[in-house]
């Protein structure tokens, strides 16, 4: 296979060490993503050995078995072609094209091959023979021009529409080739064929609805109980031979963290990515689980920012409140030690990540308290909105203290994490919400053209500026590697600190909770879980 353009970037290895024995919640909002696999055999930091063992190698993968995954939020179908906390068993039921390795480098799923055109504005894609979808119907090049076109429509809650909507042209070449023509080049298109699931087109408004759900992928939904979780039998026809090892998958939803403690400890559910920081250290002190970490994909923490609420407006008042969250003592007491105490969005695995800008902001009060009253304020009255699930609300209460010490009194509003979502993509939020968003740990083109958070051309802070979306272009259509593309990240990383409209505070990859007896589990880079290769050892 081929790729002359555009090149990817490389990315340090995912780490091999644990930050903290203490731990930390894993989906503590919406958007939050993941990586290719977590760590399997990490070292505490104070030396006590493995920290688990959930993926050693030389254990003899087992057929048969269920697995049951604990999860703090349900499965949501509006909202199933958008990335988000409920995109968990996106990768179950469905394929998608490609998939990124640890350092971003595309590899094979339904396309088995691929060739850019050196001008950038088409590609190639040779598609997988003999697969089909859970009803038996052949998968074709049909499928995936659907699925392209699906993630156009304005409809859909997707946040690589943008992406998609570069592709202005199909040729099929027969059943199993396709050219893709584009518009102009895109440097994310990769990440485009990682976050697009094919869908079965013929079933697309029963899925949306959530009455059916077809795809190519290892297991077939057998139901949905509505606030309480997803069945799922294995595909005995999946074109992948000998998988998946696991005979049904049950997600359950657990959303109190006692419960899921409770669920985990006694065996009823074998893993989880929903486990809050604080209780992170109860886990490890137990003999049958194993807790890893996926450090090279990156979701984040947030402080979000309305800019048409006064006087946020005034970029003044948003850097005070930048200055005065403690992202350290977030780190520590609320997310156990799992992560990276950050002022931008960027993991260290992304070419855009330097530490000049990860420090940028950091804990001081009097500067905040002296920012805001150069802006003329001496105290700020403020709703705050936060997921109404327990690490959302240690986050959001901790940022309420913060912002309590330079004079902006918050006061909560706790939501439901699907309208907290809605919310988000309509640009519907009030003055500040804490939550986590993604998209940082794909090219970094992708953030600010695609996450609703950063859009932009649409962002959820109602941001708006020319420069801003000039060199947002300009990074999304210049090759992904080179001179030019890293001053260009850089521009976007100092529009993000001088504009404040979104105010990250740390940097956090997955946290897996998981039975020692589980083998083989991955994330892909948008949190979809990958259970092909997973198995429970006797």
């Amino acid at each position: 296979m081929t790729e002359s353009y555009p090149s990817t970037p490389t990315a340090p290895t995912r780490r091999t060490t644990l930050r903290a024995a203490g731990g930390g919640a894993l989906l503590l909002g919406l958007g939050l993503t993941g990586c290719r696999s977590a760590v399997s055999e990490a070292e505490s930091p104070a030396g006590q050995g493995k920290a688990g063992e959930a993926g050693k190698a030389g254990a003899e993968p087992r057929r048969g078995g269920t697995l049951s995954v604990a999860v703090n939020a349900d499965f949501t179908p509006s909202l199933l072609f958008a990335q988000s906390a409920q995109s968990l068993q996106q990768r179950l039921i469905y394929n998608t094209l490609t998939r990124y390795d640890d350092r971003l480098k595309p590899q094979p799923e339904l396309a088995t091959s691929w060739e850019y055109a050196k001008d950038g504005r088409s590609i190639t894609l040779a598609l997988r023979t003999g697969v089909t979808f859970h009803d038996g119907r052949p998968f074709t090049a049909d499928d995936v021009i659907f699925a392209v076109k699906n993630l156009q429509n304005p409809l859909r809650a997707a946040q690589l529409r943008a992406t998609a909507a570069a592709v202005t042209g199909f040729e099929k070449r027969g059943d199993h080739e396709l050219v893709l023509r584009l518009a102009h080049p895109v440097n994310n298109l990769f990440d485009l064929f990682e976050f697009m699931i094919i869908t079965d087109r013929q079933s697309v408004e029963e899925a949306v609805a959530g009455k059916k759900l077809i795809g190519t992928g290892p297991f077939k939904l057998t139901e949905w109980r509505p606030g309480s979780g997803l069945s799922l039998t294995r595909n005995e026809t999946y074109w992948n031979p000998g998988r998946p090892y696991l005979d049904r998958v049950e997600l359950r939803v657990v959303p109190q963290a006692d419960a899921l403690l409770s669920s985990l400890r006694t065996g009823q559910s074998q893993l989880s990515f929903s486990v809050p920081g604080k209780n992170l250290a109860l886990i490890a002190a137990s003999p049958e689980l194993a807790i890893s970490e996926y450090s090279t994909g990156g979701g984040a923490v947030y402080l979000g920012v309305n800019t048409t609420v006064a006087p946020l407006n005034d970029k003044t008042v948003r850097q005070a409140l930048a200055w005065g969250v403690d992202r350290e003592r977030i780190l520590k007491q609320v997310l156990g030690g799992y992560g990276l105490a950050s002022a931008t969005p960027w993991p260290k695995s992304s070419p855009a990540f330097t530490e000049a800008g990860r420090t940028h902001y950091t804990y001081n009060p009097g500067k905040a308290r002296e920012l805001l009253r150069s802006a003329g304020h001496t105290r700020l009255d403020l709703p705050l909105l936060h997921v109404n699930l327990p690490g959302e609300t240690a986050v959001a209460e901790a940022v309420q203290y913060d912002l309590r010490q330079i004079g902006v009194h918050v006061t909560l509003q706790p939501t439901d994490s699907a309208a907290a979502q809605k919310n988000l993509i309509s640009q519907n939020m009030p003055a500040l919400w804490t939550m986590s968003h993604g998209f940082a740990q794909v090219q970094p083109s992708t953030l600010a053209v695609s996450a609703y958070p950063f859009n932009e051309a649409k962002n959820t802070s109602k941001y708006r500026s020319a420069a801003y979306t000039k060199v947002v272009r300009e990074a999304w259509t210049t090759p992904a590697a080179g001179a030019r593309a890293n001053t260009l990240r850089q521009q976007i990383t100092d529009t993000l600190l001088d504009e404040a409209f979104i105010i990250d505070l740390a940097i956090r990859g997955a946290v897996q909770v998981s039975s020692k007896k589980l083998h083989g589990v991955t994330l892909n880079k948008f949190s979809y879980l990958n259970l092909d290769d997973a198995y429970l050892a006797g």
